[in-house]
């Protein structure tokens, strides 16, 4: 079995995808209508507000507000994106969307830019390493976490069509644009790597990071399976329990404390269905600092090492 060769023909931030999908579907749906936090050139969302002004609502830095308004004009029928960083997205206003949005099950997008460790020199108090955990319990929500730009685009129009609340999670860092041949659909889950020895199930900027330890891996005689999840919740169970079955070893890997993230939705589904050892490459119960991204990805354990070192640890228990 041969490894898989992905390239890239360029390194682009996550939120520009976002900002493009959003422009292009406000164009083919007049009942998109986008709302911002102050952030407009943060979460790229210029193109909307300059192709459809009336559509376009500045909120300023009243987040609770703005989800509010979202939630109310879901009752017309439109389809309101919400856009600031996904700390203010989710930790600022958790109340207001559990309360109007996630109980009466409206059809608002919470779009999320700056997502994780990679917001990079902010520092913890703009940081979140929680959100994906707050998210994925509330009843109804559909989270999503995308891994490069063209993923991010495909995954605005797809939660346009869905009907229901989404939280969408992207960042600021420019990474490799990859899957530019691969579809999206909500919930299904994409194997980038055949493997038989490990399966690395990757979520976010991870995504790339387990395609370059599986490069690693496959030089030590290590064949591992790549899953790219972008969708959390609902998640792909089926595909997460065949790779496991195959493998009989498991490392997650995400950018998120690994308290409430994708390793413990995996965990669920392997400790109710066929219980595999199981590492997690994540943050360890911790807020993140200033640095440059590259630099707290390293520090965290957010990489391609580490990966590398956690599933020689998860193969080690397997046998």
């Amino acid at each position: 079995m041969g490894l898989k060769e992905y390239t890239f023909t360029e390194k682009i931030d996550t939120r520009s995808g976002f900002g493009v999908g959003l422009a292009e579907i406000g164009a083919k749906n007049s009942n998109v209508v986008a709302l911002c936090a102050d952030l407009t050139g943060s979460l790229k969302m210029n193109a909307f507000k300059d192709a459809h002004p009336e559509r376009f609502f500045q909120i300023g830095i009243a987040e609770a507000n703005m989800i509010g308004i979202a939630a109310g004009m879901t009752i017309g029928g439109k389809i309101p994106f919400t856009g600031t960083f996904a700390n203010f997205s989710t930790g600022r206003v958790y109340d207001q969307i559990r309360q109007s949005i996630a109980y009466s099950h409206k059809n608002v997008k919470i779009c999320a830019s700056h997502a994780g460790i990679t917001l990079g020199e902010d520092g913890a108090t703009h940081q979140i390493l929680e959100d994906i955990g707050l998210m994925k319990m509330l009843p109804g929500m559909t989270v999503i976490n995308t891994c490069d730009y063209e993923q991010t685009r495909l995954a605005t129009h797809a939660v346009a069509a869905h009907n229901g609340p989404v939280y969408l999670r992207f960042g600021r860092p420019k990474v490799p644009n990859f899957t530019t041949d691969l579809p999206f659909e909500i919930g299904k889950g994409i194997v980038l790597q055949e493997g038989t020895d490990v399966t690395l199930v990757a979520t976010g900027h991870l995504v790339w990071e387990a395609l370059e330890a599986a490069k690693i891996l496959d030089a030590q005689g290590i064949r591992a399976e790549v899953i790219n999840i972008h969708t959390i919740k609902p998640l792909d169970d089926a595909l997460i329990l065949a790779s496991a079955r195959k493998t009989g070893a498991v490392v997650s890997c995400e950018e998120h404390n690994f308290l409430g993230g994708l390793g413990e939705s995996v965990a669920r589904v392997l400790a109710e269905h066929h219980p595999t050892p199981q590492a997690f490459v994540a943050t360890q119960d911790t807020f993140g600092e200033s640095g440059t991204p590259a630099e707290l990805m390293d520090k965290y354990g957010l990489n391609a090492a580490s990966i590398v070192a956690k599933t020689n640890e998860v193969i080690a228990r397997k046998a």
